[in-house]
Parts: structure tokens; C-alpha cells; sequence
């Protein structure tokens, strides 16, 4: 069981959960920056796709903020919440935390992001985000 809630105080969404593994880190024993961004595409595009209520792709990251390092074993928690929609765009603030010491659990913000979507149609172009239900 987790120490951290399904919600963040902002309303951010719990969207995923994962532990980095050994092939995760980069020679200083750290997990990669890479890493960590393809997760958070992957938490932020959760709330994007159920907007759009179709396919999206990744069309800009806004601001990226490594705050500390995460590593091997560190329970890493994805929150995400929509922040903006355009015409055509959605983006989504992802907030990142870290448990860590299972014998004596500490929980740390490790980094944050807002990336911003667009909605597609089958063929690639873009289309305008439904209205809200």
C-alpha cells in the first residue's frame, strides 16, 4: 500500500504508478532524464486522450523540472491534471513524487512538467477537442 493518495492537493489525478528497474539508470546509478519524460508523456496523454476522447499526439513540453534524482526501487507516482484546452490543444500539468525506504517511507516531489496535446483524426490531421461533457 502506497503513502501517496489517489489525488494531489491541486486536483491532480493519480495516472500511474511504476518502479524504475536496473536497466533504468544511467552510469552514475541514477535513473535517466529519458526515462522519466517518456513517463510523464505517458501520464499526461491519459487525461488528454479521455478529453479528446480519441487519439492525440505530444505537440510541445512547456516546461520540464528535474527536482531530484529518482532511483532504482523509489515507488514513482504520476499525477496529472488538465489545466487548459484550445481549439484544438490540451495541456496537462504532471506532477511526480518518489517513495522511497520502504523500511522508513519518505515521499519527495521529483519533478514536474506541463505538456501540451493536439487532438487527431484517423488520418493524422488535427481535429477540434469535443465539447466537455
Amino acid at each position: 500500500m502506497s503513502g501517496l493518495p489517489d489525488t494531489v492537493g491541486d486536483g491532480g489525478e493519480l495516472v500511474l504508478r511504476v518502479m524504475p528497474l536496473p536497466r533504468d539508470v544511467n552510469a552514475a546509478g541514477d535513473v535517466f532524464g529519458g526515462w522519466v519524460m517518456a513517463q510523464v508523456d505517458i501520464a499526461g496523454a491519459i487525461p488528454a486522450m479521455r478529453r479528446a476522447r480519441g487519439r492525440i499526439a505530444t505537440v510541445a513540453v512547456n516546461s520540464f523540472l528535474f527536482k531530484q534524482p529518482i532511483s532504482v526501487g523509489d515507488v514513482v507516482s504520476f499525477y496529472a491534471k488538465i489545466v487548459k484546452t484550445g481549439r484544438t490543444s490540451i495541456t496537462v500539468d504532471v506532477q511526480v513524487f518518489a517513495e522511497r525506504n520502504p523500511a522508513q517511507p519518505v515521499v519527495v516531489k521529483v519533478t514536474e512538467a506541463t505538456l501540451t496535446y493536439v487532438c487527431l483524426n484517423a488520418d493524422g490531421s488535427k481535429r477540434e477537442v469535443p465539447p466537455a461533457e
